[in-house]
């Protein structure tokens, strides 16, 4: 590998500079372990012993190859280091045992003897802790995950306790928690961020106040850890409080006299001004430490090693190993605090509610008030990061070339930017050099970034056959690419394929859709300035390149083809024609074209040149008729042509005609013409690309007229321009790996998914055929190229094309391979470019060989033995797609009996060995036991990562593409791993994504739209301003060595880490790594596409978030990092999804209010007719109006859309998006958000989902939708819409109508969004025969009771049951919890009851209790006749019969008694219907909290019949 460039030289220094770099990168963080923990390193660092340092390199790597699944624990890994290093030492010092007086031994020697007592052991320890887990249901302080596991090994305890040889009979297996405590409270959100809140909410006093609010939590939160810590962690806590304590006191003390001095004096005394100083001093004092922090920002970084600044750290972050000094560059500094600045200085105004003298009413007023108040940063940064974001795409020149026609007129320039960026620098440039040089290159890059390089590049170019060539080859294997993508026809191909330069033609032959017109319009001109002089008209011409190209281009190719294909070489005419053409050639050299020659005549030849290459394409040649045309030609040539009158004495003595007289009677081509033979391809092309080239008329703006097409080669042309590093050679790159992880994805689909029909009629291909029309019937094309005569045979012949075309639309395992192995495709075509100086172009075995070396693809499929010992299809498949890549690589797990019960685990490596025609095996490594004990993602991560090379690795997911033309910059981007961005070099390059399944159906375009921007623009801010750009997925490309040092591509601990991958970026950010964001190269990603699957993936990730919320990377970042990057981190991640959780609170918080307020009758006589509050409450609500309408995801699109396809395209797109109710979609989710996110805080319950990302074309039952969406969305749109109805009925502020809908409107779109999104974005959602049959399918289900069997998609009950699990599991905390939220169904009855006629205007509370009694009365009633039916119901019905009569009569005598007796009116039954709704939801709320005891007692079964 190489890391740099050493000088080199023959003695060996080179390779012994390269290895000690690779050391030490290798072992830094080894070291920094060491130096943390005061332990001297074993590893020796003599500069002069080579042979030492590889040995520490073979055996670290050796260590970490086998460690399975402690890769995750990289201070582990670095303990065994230290002491096998230690035991290497003593061996090559000949180091003599002092108990047996031999040479020293290994305590650990023998066949699998590490794996046995060191790997096993420890894994054996980790996996009977994952047990404890319960399968995600137990809380994370009661097992230890992996991150406990490696923090054990940040302590000096653990040198004292495990020892080596490892005891495990230690503290190590019996200790509980680590480090840190995970516990599941929405307390975390202060805890972590606490310095956020207290700029929120503080002043002085209430700062030191929550500083002790803060400080006094920490015991218990941390107390599962205290037992085995150092009196350290105790004592830190202690005097937190302590100190916080102290200041608080201090506080209030001193701001206590100062105002009994002033009540004293009763004035502004001398005395009290001085206790005002002395305060003010104080709260100077206090916030000192701040003070000093802020100026330290914007200081360059300066190390100092003092016990007085540990003592400081230890004091404000604690003791901890990573998160140590996350500073960046002074610049970096001022660039994320000015935009914080911009953000922080906009607040809302709430005064007005202020002139309610009320102070319950003002607590009601003032909820949804605070709650937006709270979450206004994230709107201001919602509002404002757009802006930036698209300016800083202007910056970086992206949607400079949006569109083919952009692309056509700067195509010319692609030469230039295609040779500058992805051709090798000279060796000169690659060494240095002086400033000289690097200015001059510095300028010649701002040239081509300005398109300035033009006259000097083209003129280089026409010189010089190799560089054309090589330009013509790229061009021409995108192209090709394209056809074989099938979204360009053949006819396309023609139109945009760079020939090669043959016939002898002097300039650049640009593809046919750049000269469409060009040498008609040339025509024009010259007929237009008939008489004008050579200069003037030829200046004219020049003015278009390509016209200038297109005259040059058909005159050598008429010209090539007279004398050298058609015409014999020995015949008189071929004489005449060298004469002629000689002529022609003599007068532009001295410009007199114009005065030689009649250029009316032009238009006659060229209708004769068109007749002649028409005849030579047809298919039966006829000689005779080519001679006639050619006849004809002559004849108009010397006739008219030439200006001077010739007489035919003239022509035969110029050579003009010939000498013999018979030969004029007869037809004088006749006998020389020598047609080429039908074999011969290259002739036909260039005689076609010439009868393009003299017949279009049409100037070619719709090629190619695929969108997608047209999109990528915007794009690519559109990147060349953009700043990147220069392309070294292909044998000098970086080395580089695509790890991709397969599950249960599929690999490609079969006949059957493709032909089956849904009960509508639709099949797969069907579906495709219709979205793909264009690609379709190329696809049609190439197969009846390639020899289909019928249609049948696309089933049988041409199945693996057909099943390969409808994958590669789909989001399938077959597409991912495809668009991974470009890369292996576009290396092997540079590797040959590198080296080739000849103008004939052939790929050698030389480059596919260099390719080989530079990149490879593993695919990490555990469960592929699965596959093959059940015979599964997808086993085949993928040996298929391994048969035809010849860079893929497959891991799997395979298992291997030992003859008992128990099984043998190795990772197994194949490729497919061409020459025996089957998989082989190139490595087997022995595991410890089953790789899955954590989240199954990263721990196929994990597993695969061993078998992959070279210094990077890319991280690639199933549901991803990849296009040759941004396969050819990778280069480029490997690149960037040697460069500083700020202060640091990137440990992470992030790539940006193209979402390509918006066009399938409307959701997913809604969908595409918020995913684009999000790995668009907020990337290149998160990244280039903010500072604080993650991992948050694929495709970003790692450093592969930092990382495998450092815990590996993500974190594996079960739930806690559901989210797997931006953990890899939270512990890059923690360990001093740095995440960068290039936009010049771009990777293909599919998103869900049907709404179903897109809430589910959102349910995903807000669990995932949840879990954040919880985990020790949050804390340690929100503690560590600067105030205005701790910011940023808040913002860009959980605080997105917990202001949103506050923005649907603030709606319940108004409207529960506001429910109040018209209940209570109290809201005119507090609020009056009081404008300003009004106008207030307006404005609260109005914020929530900003939020629904999608301004986190519609901005932010618009934004994009108008940087990347102009400012009127989005406003259309935004438009049309507003007509397919994109609102209700947004609304939609940002439910589903808040919903998943606040229950998995609370109770947690959070699980992988795979969404599978299939075509949407079923229609979805209702039973299926009320499953999904009834907790999330539908029970709180109801509970939404009862209190908009009640409110409606019962506050006289609703008679003025204007204002109703001014406060209810927002809250009703919520509601109807949340109920009719479902029925709005399903297929044949409204259409009558399905509602039918869904309405029927839903009563099944809800009536079907629980049985042993049962499913939730067969049972409401057991869903029901299922739906409220993880109120089983949570905490005592989260069950007081949800009783206390569900209390609020029962002030909706208190409110209700005293509306009833029958409660004679009382206020009495008994009125209360009366209702209560009614309802448990009616519930006692209930249980009776269940009891009678369940007893009597079989064998005496005319008990139940006779009890049913009772029950009616005596309803009917207790409602003739309440008419007569007390003020009830009929209506009072439906308004205690509208109470008893919430009531009784309320009882089975808290009744599912009690589940584990209700069940137990007959009760259950009358709260499962009432629910």
């Amino acid at each position: 590998m190489r890391l740099s460039r050493p000088p080199v030289d023959n003695n060996g220094t080179f390779q012994a500079i390269v290895l000690r770099e690779f050391r030490r990168k290798l072992l830094e963080n080894y070291t920094n372990r060491c130096s943390y923990l005061g332990k001297a390193s074993n590893v020796d660092s003599l500069e002069s012993d080579t042979r030492r340092e590889l040995l520490y390199v073979g055996l670290y790597l050796l260590i970490w190859g086998e460690s399975a699944n402690l890769r995750f624990m990289p201070e582990c890994i670095c303990y065994i280091f230290h002491h096998m290093a230690m035991e290497l030492n003593r061996i090559l010092e000949d180091y003599i045992d002092e108990e047996t007086g031999r040479p020293w031994i290994p305590s650990i020697s023998g066949e699998n003897a590490f794996l046995n007592r060191v790997v096993k052991p420890i894994y054996d320890t980790i996996k009977a802790e994952v047990a404890k887990n319960k399968y995600g249901t137990a809380p994370h302080d009661r097992w230890r995950n992996y991150d406990d596991f490696n923090e054990y090994f940040w302590s000096k305890s653990c040198f004292h306790t495990l020892n080596w040889p490892l005891d495990f009979n230690s503290k190590f297996t019996s200790e509980r928690k680590t480090g840190f405590v995970e516990r599941r409270t929405f307390w975390n959100v202060y805890r972590r961020f606490d310095r956020l809140w207290v700029r929120v909410l503080s002043l002085f006093i209430t700062w030191s106040g929550m500083r002790l609010f803060h400080a006094l939590p920490e015991p218990a939160m941390e107390f599962s850890r205290v037992s085995r810590q150092t009196s350290r962690l105790v004592l830190g806590k202690v005097l937190r409080i302590l100190v916080a304590a102290a200041w608080t006191g201090a506080f209030v003390f001193c701001y206590t006299r100062i105002w009994v001095q002033r009540n004293h004096d009763k004035h502004w005394s001398n005395e009290a001004n001085q206790r005002v100083t002395f305060f003010l001093g104080l709260a100077f004092l206090y916030g000192l430490p701040e003070l000093v922090e802020l100026v330290l920002l914007f200081l360059p970084r300066i190390w100092l090693n003092s016990k007085v600044f540990d003592l400081l750290s230890w004091w404000f972050h604690g003791d901890c190993y990573i998160g140590q000094g996350l500073r960046e560059g002074v610049v970096d500094r001022i660039k994320y605090v000015l935009f914080w600045v911009v953000v922080l200085e906009h607040e809302w105004d709430w005064q007005a509610i202020f002139s309610v003298s009320n102070k319950f009413i003002i607590e009601l007023l003032w909820l949804p008030v605070v709650l937006v108040y709270l979450a206004d940063t994230q709107i201001w940064y919602s509002i404002y990061s757009p802006f930036v974001g698209a300016a800083m795409g202007l910056l970086q020149m992206l949607g400079e070339i949006r569109n083919i026609e952009q692309l056509r007129w700067r195509f010319r320039f692609f030469a230039t930017a295609i040779q500058f960026n992805l051709m090798p620098q000279e060796e000169i440039k690659i060494s240095g050099g002086s400033l000289r040089e690097k200015l001059c290159e510095a300028f010649h890059q701002l040239k081509v970034r300005c398109r300035l390089q033009l006259p000097f590049k083209m003129v280089e170019l026409e010189s010089n056959q190799v560089k054309a060539n090589k330009f013509a080859l790229i061009w021409n294997e995108i192209v090709t690419t394209f056809r074989e993508e099938d979204i360009i026809s053949d006819k396309e191909v023609e139109l945009l394929q760079l020939p090669p330069n043959s016939w002898e033609i002097r300039i650049i032959r640009w593809p046919c859709f750049l000269l469409g017109n060009e040498l008609l319009r040339a025509l024009d001109l010259a007929t237009d300035l008939y008489d004008a002089p050579d200069n003037w008209l030829w200046y004219k011409i020049c003015k278009n390149e390509y016209r200038r190209c297109a005259v040059i281009e058909t005159y050598d190719c008429v010209k090539y083809l007279m004398l050298h294909k058609l015409i014999k070489s020995s015949t008189e005419e071929h004489s005449i024609l060298e004469v002629l053409f000689q002529e022609i050639d003599h007068s532009i050299e001295i410009k007199k074209f114009t005065k030689t020659f009649r250029m009316i005549a032009l238009r006659q030849i060229h209708s004769k040149l068109i007749k002649l290459v028409e005849l030579l394409l047809e298919p039966n040649n006829n000689m005779n008729e080519i001679a006639t045309a050619m006849q004809s030609l002559y004849a108009v040539v010397v006739s008219y042509l030439f200006k001077a009158k010739m007489t035919m004495d003239q022509l035969r003595k110029d050579g003009l005609a010939p000498k013999s007289r018979t030969a004029m009677a007869e037809l004088l081509f006749k006998n020389a013409i020598e047609f080429p033979d039908p074999s011969e391809e290259h002739f036909y092309m260039q005689i076609k690309r010439l009868h393009t080239i003299i017949t279009t008329r049409d100037s070619m703006h719709t090629v190619p007229l695929n969108n997608e097409a047209r999109r990528r080669l915007a794009f690519f042309s559109n990147s060349l321009f953009m700043k990147m590093p220069r392309a070294p050679r292909v044998e000098k790159m970086i080395a580089f790996s695509v790890l991709t992880p397969f599950n249960n994805e599929h690999v490609l689909y079969s006949k059957e998914q493709l032909k089956t029909k849904n009960e509508d009629g639709i099949s797969i291909l069907y579906y495709l055929q219709t979205i793909y029309d264009d690609e379709w019937k190329n696809f049609i094309e190439r197969m009846h190229r390639e020899r289909m005569v019928t249609a049948n045979e696309i089933w049988t012949t041409k199945l693996r094309d057909l099943r390969l075309w409808a994958s590669y639309r789909g989001q399938t395992f077959a597409r991912t391979v495809r668009g991974m192995m470009y890369y292996y495709r576009a290396l092997r075509l540079l590797a040959f470019l590198d080296s080739s100086l000849e103008t004939n172009i052939t790929i050698t075995k030389e480059a596919e060989g260099i390719a080989l070396m530079k990149y490879t693809y593993v695919v990490s499929c555990q469960k592929y033995w699965e596959y093959k010992a059940i015979g599964d299809p997808r086993a085949e498949e993928i040996i298929d797609l391994l048969k035809h890549n010849e860079a893929l690589r497959m891991a799997h797990v395979d298992q291997v009996s030992t003859g008992s019960d128990e099984k043998e685990c190795y990772s197994v490596l194949l490729k497919y060995d061409r020459q025996l025609q089957r998989e082989v095996e190139i490595y087997r490594i022995k595991l410890p036991g089953p790789m899955n004990i954590g989240e199954g993602k990263p721990e196929n991560q994990n597993h695969g990562i061993v078998f992959t090379r070279g210094d990077a690795v890319q991280t690639i997911d199933m549901n991803q593409d990849n296009y040759f033309e941004e396969a050819l910059k990778i280069r480029n981007l490997l690149e960037e791993f040697k460069h500083h961005h700020g202060i640091h070099r990137p440990t992470i390059l992030g790539v940006r994504e193209h979402i390509f399944s918006g066009s399938v159906s409307s959701v997913a375009w809604f969908m595409s739209a918020q995913e684009t921007s999000f790995v668009t623009l907020f990337q290149r801010l998160f990244a280039n301003l903010l500072k604080i750009r993650m991992h948050y997925g694929h495709p970003d490309v790692f450093d592969r060595f930092w990382f495998m040092t450092r815990g590996g591509l993500s974190k594996a601990s079960k739930v806690i880490n559901i989210s797997e991958d931006i953990f890899a970026g939270f512990n890059c950010t923690l360990r001093g790594g740095s995440v960068t964001h290039h936009e010049y190269i771009q990777v293909g990603k599919g998103r869900d596409l049907g709404l179903n699957q897109i809430s589910a993936f959102e349910a995903k990730i807000a669990c995932g978030n949840g879990e954040q919320f919880l985990s020790r990377d949050v804390y340690r970042l929100g503690q560590r990092l600067d105030f205005f990057r701790m910011l940023s981190f808040f913002h860009t991640t959980i605080g997105y999804f917990f202001n949103t959780t506050v923005i649907i609170l603030s709606v319940y918080g108004f409207l529960w209010g506001q429910l109040y307020l018209a209940l209570s009758g109290v809201e005119n006589s507090v609020l009056g007719y009081n404008n300003n509050s009004r106008k207030a409450l307006s404005a609260v609500i109005n914020q929530d109006l900003i939020i629904q309408f999608g301004l986190f995801m519609t901005l932010p699109a618009i934004f994009e859309s108008s940087v990347e396809n102009g400012f009127l395209e989005a406003i259309w797109e935004f438009l049309v998006m507003q007509l397919e109710l994109s609102t209700v979609f947004y609304t939609f989710s940002m439910g589903t958000r808040a919903h998943f996110f606040g229950r998995t805080v609370l109770h947690g319950g959070a699980k992988y989902r795979q969404t599978g990302c299939n075509f949407v074309v079923r229609h979805t039952s209702f039973a299926e939708n009320y499953r999904l969406y009834a907790r999330s969305h539908f029970i709180k749109a109801i509970e939404f819409g009862f209190i908009l109805m009640v409110y409606a009925t019962c506050t006289p502020s609703a008679k003025v109508t204007f204002f109703y809908i001014d406060m209810s409107v927002t809250c009703w779109l919520l509601v109807l969004s949340w109920i009719f999104a479902p029925f709005l974005f399903n297929p044949l959602g409204f259409d009558w025969l399905k509602t039918v049959y869904d309405f029927e399918e839903f009563m099944n289900w809800i009536w079907c009771r629980d049985g042993v069997l049962a499913k939730a998609t067969q049972s409401w009950e057991r869903w029901w049951n299922e739906e409220q699990d993880h109120l089983v599991t949570t905490s005592l905390w989260g069950k007081l919890l949800e009783i206390v939220l569900n209390l609020r169904f029962f002030f909706f009855q208190y409110g209700i009851v005293y509306h009833l006629g029958i409660s004679g205007q009382s206020r009495s509370v008994f009125v209360y209790l009366w209702s209560l009694i009614f309802i448990f009365a009616a519930f006692g009633i209930y249980l009776t006749m269940s009891y009678v039916r369940n007893n009597y119901g079989a064998k005496q019905h005319i008990y139940v019969r006779l009890a049913e009569f009772l029950l009616m009569v005596l309803g009917i005598l207790l409602v003739i008694a309440l008419r007569q007796f007390t003020a009830f009116r009929y209506v009072d039954i439906f308004i205690s219907l509208l109470a008893f709704i919430p009531t009784g939801w309320g009882l089975l709320s808290i009744a599912q909290v009690f589940r584990p005891l209700l069940r137990r007692t007959r009760l259950w079964d009358s709260v499962v019949s009432l629910a």
